[in-house]
């Protein structure tokens, strides 16, 4: 099974955090829309007939695209594509464009579920990150979504901000509770190079962004998870019984995907990644000239393909399959696991068993440190 996904490079206003490609200027919308049908048609051979399990709508902000727009997309893959198993449609959306006769209107596509970027119940937080909706448009957007049927729902939060007390955050997660949002993605901020945080952190405007913060509030935030029905499925998600995202978990899994539009990532499933140019000017460009957009490849050596896999595999719930790595990298790789997860082991940041390696709660807070240690440095044929 295999997944697409379409990135909405548009947006109303720049979050300070935010380093995803996207544009302010909406002028070439319509433009860029008749470009994603043509790439979506195009690049069909590349999928080689498997059937699509999930579609996934992120930018940008794709709720600024028109209904009309929207069934447009999904119109040109259900013909183009074999999809008559999809489970899951997603829809990345601001509270601000969750307007009653825009969520009525949706009733009558295929979407079923949205992802709402709340980031934060807080105006406070949500003027320092520069965000367009309000904390009372956050909340009266999850309730007219879930008034006009929209029940799978999936909301963005973001912890670490600089003035978010941990008294404060818990009570970020406790109005996601209140809600009954069946499953949450909480991201800590990070400040990427080239955003404004970074800009406004370095010229002293900002607050620096405090790592012993962060780390707080996500032990805060596993134990709510824990004591509240939310499975912690990956580092930064959670969700109840039966509402895991099916189109990230393909991601974490290493099933093939379909990215379309300026900056969007592919993956064949086997060896081959590649992603198109980020600029929307010249994606439409390429699409008008040669009908494909500027892109680039990466052929995958075997140690990049263990590396993902080390990577993906601890940051799940499930951890990393020592079977797996024998059958695919030799016994070697799968003893250099055992030995480079000893340590860790010991200090109880991991579980390790006959079959899996699996990160503890304190051990999620390293994740990222852990996997790099257990990383092949070449391409030795018995995977060390």
């Amino acid at each position: 099974m295999a997944g697409i996904y379409i990135h909405i490079p548009f947006c109303k206003k720049a979050c300070t955090y935010c380093n995803f490609h996207f544009r302010t200027s909406l002028q070439r919308q319509g433009e860029m829309v008749n470009a994603l049908q043509q790439e979506i048609r195009t690049r069909a051979a590349e999928l080689e007939g498997q059937p699509l399990e999930t579609i996934y709508f992120g930018g940008g902000t794709p709720s600024i695209l028109s209904t009309e727009e929207i069934k447009r997309l999904l119109d040109t893959i259900f013909a183009t594509y074999n999809a008559n198993a999809v489970q899951e449609i997603t829809l990345e959306a601001n509270p601000d464009d969750l307007s009653d006769v825009f969520l009525r209107e949706l009733r009558h596509t295929p979407v079923n579920r949205f992802s709402i970027g709340v980031q934060s119940f807080r105006e406070e937080d949500l003027r320092f990150m520069n965000r367009a909706h309000s904390a009372a448009e956050a909340e009266a957007a999850i309730k007219r979504a879930q008034d006009k049927g929209f029940e799978n729902l999936t909301i963005d939060l973001i912890y670490g901000t600089p003035g978010l007390t941990d008294h404060a955050w818990k009570s970020n997660l406790d109005r996601a509770k209140e809600y009954g949002v069946p499953h949450l993605s909480a991201y800590a901020l990070t400040v990427e190079d080239g955003t404004a945080l970074a800009h406004a952190i370095h010229k002293g405007k900002a607050a620096p962004v405090e790592a012993a913060q962060s780390a707080e509030q996500a032990l805060i935030l596993m134990d709510w998870a824990a004591q509240n029905g939310y499975e912690q499925y990956e580092i930064s998600n959670f969700a109840r019984p039966g509402h895991r995202a099916i189109h990230n978990s393909s991601y974490w899994s290493g099933a093939p995907y379909l990215g379309i539009g300026p900056s969007a990532h592919s993956y064949d499933g086997h060896h081959t990644r590649r992603w198109n140019v980020a600029s929307n000017s010249l994606y439409l460009q390429g699409m008008a000239q040669d009908g494909q957009p500027p892109h680039e490849t990466e052929q995958l050596t075997d140690r990049d393909r263990h590396n993902e896999y080390v990577m993906t595999a601890l940051r799940r719930i499930e951890g990393l399959s020592l079977e797996t790595i024998a059958n695919r990298w030799g016994a070697a790789a799968a003893t250099n696991i055992r030995q480079g997860v000893a340590k860790h082991s010991a200090e109880g940041r991991v579980w390790v068993d006959a079959q899996r390696v699996a990160l503890t709660p304190a051990g999620r807070l390293f994740a990222d440190g852990i996997a790099a240690e257990l990383f092949l440095e070449n391409d030795a044929p018995d995977g060390i």
